[in-house]
Order: structure tokens, then C-alpha cells, then sequence
């Protein structure tokens, strides 16, 4: 589950509807009921937060969000979206660098795609997409 006040529109989530898992884009916002409209594959549908589950942060998310990865000689590797960049430590990526020009952040609270994306954000003015620089 997503807290709502953690959603921002154009965050990428998985939606769950009677079991089956949806992949999608938030899209809008119903304060009152707490719902979210979630852009998937098939169209827009709206869900309770408690159906909203985060994308796992991974090698494989941030190809899909079009970062460019580079393993360097020492074996740690670097993801690039123009001169935004994120490291992970070992491997790991609850622990890692991101850094955006001079603003460096070291283990922000980042864990789900949601999250970076909001990070980005919050640190570059321009939403996070899968869309190539």
C-alpha cells in the first residue's frame, strides 16, 4: 500500500483490481474519497491507496525509465538521465548516492520507482518518465 499523500501525479505504480496486477501512471486525484486514477495498458481506472503497491527500485526499473548504466572499472556501476545520476551501493539500492548538478543526497529514503521519481522532482523541476532524454 502507497499512503496518498505520497502519490504525485505522473508516478508510476502497480495497481492491484480482484488479483490481478496493473502496471500505471497516476493520472488524477479524488481528494475527498482518497481514490487514485491509475493510467494502465487497457485505460484509466480509479482505486483505493490500499490497492496501490510501489514499483521495486532496480536495475530493470531504471532501464525501463531510460537511465543509461555504466559498470566501472572498480566493479560499482552508475545509472545517467542526462546530469542526473544514481548510485547504489554494492549493488544495493536502499543504499545509494543520487545527485543532480550540486545537490548530492546520500541514502535519501528512496525504495520504489514512485519515490525516485518524486526525488527527481523535487530536485531537477522535471517529472521522471520512461521517455529518453
Amino acid at each position: 500500500m502507497i499512503k496518498f499523500s505520497k502519490i504525485k501525479i505522473g508516478d508510476y505504480v502497480n495497481a492491484e483490481y480482484e488479483g490481478k496486477m496493473w502496471n500505471g501512471e497516476v493520472v488524477n486525484f479524488n481528494g475527498d474519497e482518497k481514490q487514485v486514477c491509475v493510467k494502465t495498458e487497457v485505460q484509466e481506472f480509479w482505486f483505493d491507496t490500499d490497492h496501490l503497491y510501489p514499483i521495486e527500485l532496480s536495475d530493470a526499473a531504471l532501464l525501463k525509465l531510460s537511465f543509461t548504466k555504466q559498470v566501472n572499472d572498480d566493479g560499482s556501476v552508475k545509472y545517467m538521465k542526462g546530469s542526473f545520476r544514481v548510485t547504489p551501493v554494492a549493488g544495493d539500492f536502499s543504499k545509494m548516492e543520487i545527485w543532480y548538478r550540486e545537490d548530492r543526497r546520500h541514502n535519501p529514503d528512496i525504495h520504489s520507482v514512485h519515490e525516485l521519481q518524486n526525488q527527481y522532482l523535487d530536485m531537477t523541476k522535471i517529472y521522471l518518465t520512461n521517455d529518453p532524454m
